[in-house]
C-alpha cells in the first residue's frame, strides 16, 4: 500500500483526479492514522502511524499535483528515473533557444561590464519578449500533457493492453522532457532579468 500513491487513496492509477476528492480522502486516512490514535498503542504500532503518517502527506502532496502526478505515475512504471531529464533542446526549438541563450549572455556582459541605460534597457526588453514566448510555449506543453493524460485515462477505463499504455507513457515521458527544459529556460530568463534590474 506505501509505495502505491493511488492504492493509499483507494484510488485508480488514473491521472485526471478531483482535487476535493483526493482532498476529503486524505483527511480522512490523516484522521484515521494521526500518532495521537496510537498513544497508547505498542511502540510496533506507533512507529507505524508515524511512518504511515509521512507516507500520507508524500502521496498527498504527489497527487495534487498535476505534474508531479504523471511523474510519479512514470516513475512507478519504470519508464522515468528520479531526476532523470533529458537536458537537450527540443529540434523545433532550437533557433528561438540559441537566440534566447544569445540575448542572456550579452546581458550578462552589459551588466559585467556596466553597460549604459539605453543599452541595458533594450537587451532586457528583447530578453522579456523572448521570455514570454517561452512562458506560451509552457502553456502549450501543458495542455499537451492534460490531452495525453486524458487518453491515458481513457486507456485505463478502457483495459488497453501494455503495448498501448507503454506508448501513452513514451509520449508523456517526452512531454516531461521538453517542459522541463523549457521551465528552467524561463526561469534562467526571470532570475537575469532580476539580476540586471538590480545592477
Amino acid at each position: 500500500m506505501a509505495d502505491d500513491y493511488f492504492a493509499f487513496f483507494g484510488l485508480p492509477e488514473k491521472l485526471t483526479i478531483d482535487a476535493d476528492d483526493l482532498e476529503r480522502r486524505y483527511l480522512g486516512l490523516s484522521w484515521k492514522l494521526h500518532p495521537d490514535n496510537f498513544v497508547n498503542a505498542e511502540e510496533f504500532e506507533r512507529n507505524l502511524s508515524l511512518e504511515r503518517s509521512s507516507q500520507l502527506n508524500d502521496a498527498y502532496r504527489t497527487l495534487r499535483d498535476p505534474v508531479a502526478r504523471v511523474e510519479y505515475l512514470l516513475a512507478r512504471k519504470g519508464v522515468r528515473k528520479e531526476g532523470q531529464t533529458k537536458q537537450q533542446a527540443p529540434p523545433e526549438l532550437l533557433e528561438e533557444v540559441f537566440e534566447l541563450n544569445e540575448s542572456l549572455e550579452e546581458l550578462q556582459m552589459a551588466r559585467e561590464s556596466g553597460g549604459d541605460g539605453n543599452e541595458m534597457k533594450a537587451l532586457r526588453d528583447r530578453l522579456q519578449a523572448a521570455g514570454k514566448s517561452f512562458e506560451e510555449k509552457l502553456a502549450e506543453v501543458d495542455e499537451e500533457l492534460t490531452a495525453v493524460c486524458a487518453e491515458w485515462d481513457a486507456a485505463i477505463d478502457a483495459n488497453a493492453d501494455e503495448a498501448k499504455r507503454s506508448t501513452l507513457m513514451a509520449r508523456m515521458n517526452e512531454i516531461l522532457n521538453r517542459r522541463s527544459y523549457i521551465r528552467n529556460l524561463v526561469s534562467n530568463v526571470s532570475r537575469e532579468l532580476e539580476e540586471s534590474a538590480t545592477a
